[in-house]
């Protein structure tokens, strides 16, 4: 296997792999896979099935992400001694919503050559069907598992004008799809499940009519959700007691919402704009 051109350090390749369909694969990841000294795979046994389908007899070792940062010192070790090392995760590209980043940054630290092999994508795969003609988008992986995080998180997200992306699981998609509809309002959506498998599903609908399918159904697989940007209703008022009233009167946002909105657009103390928010919400 080549040694990095600058040094006698091996190179980390990040590689991507299939998210479903085996022949997604590319040919040149086969052959790095069945080149490198050492692949290192988040989970050995799921990465093994691919080798052998393959027929490739590189040895492996885990990288999960409970111990990602004890396995990348043992790693970049490895690294340095010259031996070059594949980096896979279960499925896609390693470092987005999966392990791989921690070692990535550690290679670049120590001066080792990191080369990436791209490949298959979930996030991109779902974007690419989902027909939105906005050049832009943010993705923001998993979103987060405890409710009031992620309540949090999608007040925050209210006015971001580019689609959003996340991550979810199939027994948490329902939560999500919930809160985005009670936090954010009723908005377009699309969701692709099961991308590249035998019961792909892909369905643009608005987000009401999203969550009525996943409410009606077994969700098996992950899913990539796409929340399309909003219409902006700019609020009213000069200081904070009418914006709370405007707030109030023309959103169906929760009183503990609105608070902390409003203490993040104003800078102000959240537990000032709470205490407020209990009298203007208890006029109503």
């Amino acid at each position: 296997m080549a040694k990095s051109a600058n040094t006698n350090t091996g190179i980390l390749y990040v590689a991507a792999t299939p998210i479903g369909n085996l022949e997604d694969i590319t040919l040149r990841c086969l052959r790095i896979l069945g080149e490198v000294d050492l692949i290192a795979a988040e989970d050995t046994r799921h990465t093994r099935k691919l080798l052998t389908h393959f027929e490739i007899s590189t040895p492996l070792i885990s990288y999960y992400r409970e111990k990602e940062a004890e396995r990348s010192i043992q790693l970049i070790e490895r690294l340095s001694n010259g031996e070059s090392i594949a980096l896979v995760s279960d499925a896609g590209t390693p470092g987005i919503s999966d392990p791989g980043a921690i070692l990535v940054a550690q290679a670049h630290d120590a001066g080792i050559e990191v080369i990436p092999l791209p490949g298959a994508s979930a996030l991109t795969t779902a974007l690419s069907a989902a027909g939105i003609t906005n050049p832009h988008f943010l993705f923001l992986g998993f979103a987060p598992s405890k409710k009031s995080q992620r309540r949090s998180l999608l007040t925050s997200l209210i006015d971001v004008q580019w689609p959003i992306a996340f991550y979810e699981s199939p027994r948490r998609i329902e939560g999500l799809l919930s809160d985005v509809l009670e936090i954010m309002g009723e908005r377009k959506g699309f969701w692709g499940r099961e991308l590249t498998k035998t019961y792909e599903e892909l369905k643009k609908a608005s987000i009401s009519e999203l969550l009525v399918h996943a409410s009606s159904n077994t969700n098996r697989g992950e899913f990539v959700l796409v929340i399309e940007p909003g219409t902006i209703i700019k609020a009213e008022g000069e200081n904070l007691h009418e914006l709370l009233v405007w707030y109030r009167d023309n959103t169906t946002l929760s009183l503990k919402d609105v608070s902390r909105k409003l203490a993040s657009d104003l800078g102000l103390s959240r537990s000032n704009v709470y205490q407020e928010a209990l009298v203007v919400f208890k006029k109503t």
